[in-house]
């Protein structure tokens, strides 16, 4: 028999790591866990056990190992469908959050919502605005239903899923007052496609071709088609990328175009305002 402490004191993985993996196959609480160190695991639990500890030896990520990431404080599903969601992101929905007008009716896109955690971060923490979100993946947006099911009150407000790629998702003739969006944008043959978490996640939600800066060009070009005058467009990019971004919103007529850093100082998300 294998017990508790036995797992979390011996091991190839760091202790953290199989605390989360035992919490996962257990079904309890970090309290119920530490409180039971000898509890012994039965035969069908050590083997799943067994089995995602060797998942992660091969590089596996611990959110799909999890099937669960937090972003902004909200349990998000976590599959190989999408993207596992990361700190850096949350920085779009807290300037997402400061637009200020108008502040009960704004109407929201997130353009390629992946898990959802975008639109749905912003829906919870304002829930009278109207928010709206595309993916070109089913399989991301049936994930990301299933996350406003669990994170959204049931008689709460109602988000607007769009099956397609970017705008060509939407119905004709709809109009934003903000747009926030995560795009691809790393280069096709970066090698860091290849290393890290990065190698189990969805090709197609990580590059956009050959320079990476494809669909953050065709979303800033097409975006004042979709923006109400006065509207907002926020992106996030890579550290290297905000100039390029910043010259895109440009040559599209935005104005008030700013660049925000990061907390180690590096360049990642641009913005600006429909004139």
């Amino acid at each position: 028999m294998v017990d508790v402490s036995s797992l979390l004191l011996e091991g190839p993985l760091p202790r953290l790591e199989v605390r989360l993996l035992l919490q996962a196959v257990l079904q309890c609480s970090l309290t119920a866990l530490f409180s039971a160190p000898e509890r012994t695991l039965d035969d069908a639990e050590i083997a799943h056990f067994q089995a995602l500890q060797a998942r992660r030896q091969r590089g596996e990520p611990m959110a799909y190992l999890l099937g669960e990431r937090e972003f902004y404080g909200l349990p998000f599903l976590t599959t190989p469908a999408v993207l596992i969601p990361r700190p850096e992101t949350e920085g779009l929905v807290d300037w997402g959050l400061e637009t200020s007008a108008p502040p009960d009716s704004l109407h929201c896109l997130d353009l390629g919502t992946g898990s959802g955690a975008l639109a749905l971060s912003l829906q919870y923490h304002r829930p009278r605005w109207q928010v709206s979100a595309t993916d070109r993946s089913a399989a991301a947006l049936d994930l990301s239903k299933k996350n406003a099911a669990r994170l959204l009150p049931p008689s709460g407000p109602v988000l607007h899923w769009y099956h397609g790629d970017w705008y060509e998702a939407l119905p004709k003739g709809e109009t934003f007052d903000l747009i926030v969006s995560n795009p691809p944008y790393i280069a096709a043959a970066d090698p860091h496609l290849d290393q890290g978490d990065l190698r189990f996640e969805p090709r197609q939600a990580l590059t956009a071709g050959p320079s990476g800066t494809e669909d953050l060009e065709r979303i800033i070009a097409q975006a004042p088609l979709w923006l109400n005058p006065g509207g907002i467009l926020r992106v996030e990019h890579g550290y290297d990328q905000g100039e390029f971004c910043r010259s895109c919103f440009l040559r599209a007529g935005f104005t008030q175009v700013t660049t925000r850093t990061d907390l180690a100082g590096l360049e990642r998300l641009t913005g600006g305002q429909r004139s």
